[in-house]
């Protein structure tokens, strides 16, 4: 379980372990193994026109940026452990809220980040205008937020919890 706040990522010991095997993979095997199909598209001819070598080349780009993207997210790494059980939103809780208006109508998602989640849980961003209108709310209590089209929206917390992965 992750959770950003401004430039530091609260990871679980488990998340951070996770992370830190993907980079080593993707910085090892998996970026020879790019490099291994760009020379092999690269011994068939015309660059140009060889469509192996720009998939490969396209292939090695995305590698890349997630190495970049592990390596940001593991310098700014603080491990702990998932938030303690208050009852208040804050990053690291799951979050079921009921929008107003249809109070049928739920949701429930993880406030954090997507990383080092292995789960179908939405997630959003405490930066979000929905999890910075939550955070801080108790269960019970409305919270009021933007819209991308400016208009404002209110929920309700139903629940709030301490994600357990």
């Amino acid at each position: 379980m992750t959770q950003t706040s401004d430039n530091v990522t609260w990871l679980t010991q488990a998340a951070y372990d996770q992370l830190k095997a993907e980079l080593e993979h993707l910085s090892g095997p998996a970026r020879a193994e790019i490099v291994a199909k760009i020379e092999e598209a690269r011994q068939e001819g015309d660059l140009k026109e060889n469509a192996g070598y720009h998939a490969a080349r396209e292939d090695q780009g995305k590698l890349e940026l997630r190495i970049r993207q592990l390596n940001q997210i593991l310098e700014t790494a603080k491990v702990g452990e998932a938030p303690a059980d208050t009852g208040v939103v804050a990053p690291g809780m799951v979050v079921t809220i009921a929008f107003d208006g249809d109070p049928d109508d739920t949701m429930t998602f993880l406030l954090g980040s997507r990383e080092g989640v292995s789960s179908d849980l939405d997630t959003y961003s405490p930066q979000s205008p929905l999890g910075r209108g939550v955070d801080g709310k108790k269960k019970g209590e409305k919270a009021t937020y933007e819209l991308p089209n400016g208009k404002q929206a209110s929920v309700t917390v139903l629940d709030v919890k301490p994600y357990q992965g």
